[in-house]
């Protein structure tokens, strides 16, 4: 490509003057060499192209602090890279970077964030440890790492380091005498217990040790006093540690996917708790004590064994998003009034005989999750849903629903409807009021029509009527997509008024003719009775 084609295929005038240029995803094959010659950009995105390689002229942009070559097609760093003296955060992700060129990022110590996800790294390079004394995120997910070297000490300013989905078997001890570490994320390993070391991590502040091999945890965590956020979800853990109730300052736990003995009321001690994930966790009740926990505005207690609904959740003001799906629940108590702010809540499969009213006292509420894909099923759609009038997403599917009720056309923010999987015979015409409605979900049900303005939802954008044994519009229609079925419609629509208006003219006509007959009858009648005058 020539200097002039080039430049007409950028999105920019090209200055010496630009400081910041965007080429992220626009099918680049090359770094254009207009760019190489900007002395003063400061920052370049050129991720996800197809770029092979990076030409030696890189090193003219000297005064560039940020480049983002991540995911494209890149194979070896070209020892000119290593020129880039101000270079200060550098992503070369998702490429197939040869390991023998990894040495040349050591030369850049000016660096603080360097990301090398899903590159195929089997080792971290020494070199990088032993030169790079600046770097303060170092983000290593998604290779094949099984330990870090022993110089990874030497990057004493290291406050973030992203190690998930790699292989390694044990906490890696050298990340302890690195005391600036304030976010530590181990996801998705094999990681089976975590050294009393982690102690002199003061700094601590989040944890993520997810999806690993846990069967326990050190009660020396706790001595990591500023932790606020520790994701233990999917381990096998039964129990946390006592003294985990010194650990004041947490704000997000996760527990999902472990099998506790009991629940942990170690956490009821964590005042400042906001986000809790609970599910899939075998508990059966909540402690009373769970109810100071009044600034939790996420919790998820779902997959467990509750068959009341727990009491001590109403009294959480803050609670926005609550998620019980999958217990045994039967019925919910009026006490959720005190849940004002709660804006997100789901029910599905739990073992509710009649329609729970008592969700309408939710007026906030904009998510409703009342699927039942096992159990009692509904049978009907109380009238009353219409007192939800923030609703905008509602998620009915797997129940043995015949109607909805017309008053569903009062919901003006409603924007999701799903109600696959049920025996709907129709749609009411009132659902085409809902102008703000974008996804219908009706697949197998029992509808043979649609209601004849539907099309008028100008923003629904996607409906799914496979299953239904559709004859208005045809199958063959509703299988085509949403733009098939609305020129039916409209079709069907222009049919029917000009069928109205030639019957509307023959009406007239017949009129019109019933009209002169009457008058040529009136008209000789008076002609009679005046020629039969004496």
């Amino acid at each position: 490509m020539t200097k002039e084609l080039e430049k007409e295929a950028l999105p920019v005038h090209v200055t010496d003057r630009i400081f910041f240029v965007d080429l992220a995803n626009k099918q680049q094959t090359t770094i254009p060499l207009h760019i190489l010659e900007l002395e003063n950009l400061e920052e370049l995105h050129l991720e996800k192209n197809l770029i092979e390689s990076i030409p030696g002229d890189i090193h003219h942009l000297k005064k560039v602090k940020v480049l983002y070559l991540n995911m494209n097609s890149i194979r070896d760093i070209c020892e000119q890279l290593g020129e880039l003296k101000s270079l200060q955060s550098l992503d070369l992700s998702s490429n197939p970077l040869s390991y023998s060129s990894l040495h040349i990022i050591s030369k850049l110590r000016a660096l603080r964030q360097l990301r090398l996800y899903d590159v195929n790294l089997d080792e971290f390079p020494v070199e990088i440890c032993k030169c790079l004394h600046h770097v303060e995120l170092l983000g290593l997910s998604g290779n094949n790492l099984r330990y870090l070297p022993k110089e990874i000490v030497n990057l004493r300013k290291l406050k973030e380091i992203y190690l998930q989905k790699n292989r390694f078997e044990s906490f890696p001890l050298e990340l302890c005498h690195l005391p600036n570490l304030k976010i530590i994320d181990l996801e998705q390993n094999l990681v089976s217990f975590i050294p009393e070391e982690i102690v002199s991590l003061t700094n601590l502040v989040k944890l993520f040790l997810a999806f690993n091999n846990l069967l326990s945890i050190t009660d020396k965590l706790h001595h990591c006093q500023r932790l606020t956020v520790l994701d233990l979800s999917n381990n096998l853990l039964r129990r946390l540690p006592r003294s985990f109730k010194q650990l004041t300052e947490m704000n997000e736990l996760g527990l999902s996917g472990n099998n506790l003995e009991k629940f942990p009321h170690q956490i009821c001690h964590w005042k400042s708790l906001c986000l809790v994930y609970l599910k899939n966790t075998g508990l059966q009740m909540l402690p009373s004590s769970f109810a100071r926990l009044t600034c939790i505005k996420i919790l998820d207690l779902s997959e467990n064994f509750f068959d009341e609904f727990p009491k001590e959740i109403c009294a959480m003001e803050n609670l926005e998003i609550l998620s019980l799906d999958d217990n045994q629940i039967c019925e919910i108590p009026p006490e959720v009034t005190g849940l004002p702010n709660l804006k997100c809540l789901g029910l599905t499969g739990n073992r509710f005989s009649v329609f729970p009213e008592e969700v309408f006292l939710l007026e906030s509420l904009e998510k409703l999750y009342l699927g039942q894909d096992k159990g009692i099923k509904f049978t009907t759609l109380p009238k009353d849903i219409s007192k939800l009038q923030n609703l905008k997403e509602l998620y009915l599917e797997n129940n043995c629903l015949e109607y909805l009720p017309s008053s569903m056309g009062l919901l003006s923010n409603l924007e999701i409807v799903d109600c696959h999987n049920n025996f709907l015979k129709e749609l009411p015409d009132s659902i085409c009021q809902v102008q703000g409605l974008q996804k219908l979900f009706v697949q197998n049900n029992q509808l043979f029509q649609l209601p004849e303005n539907l099309d008028s939802l100008q923003k629904l954008h996607l409906v799914l009527l496979d299953g239904n044994p559709m004859t208005d519009p045809p199958v063959e229609v509703c299988s085509q997509g949403k733009v098939a079925i609305w020129e039916y419609l409209r079709e069907k629509r222009n049919q029917k008024a000009k069928a109205t208006k030639v019957q509307g003219i023959r009406d007239l006509l017949h009129c019109t003719n019933c009209i002169i007959s009457n008058l040529v009858f009136y008209t000789e009648i008076f002609y009679r009775a005046c020629y039969a005058r004496p």
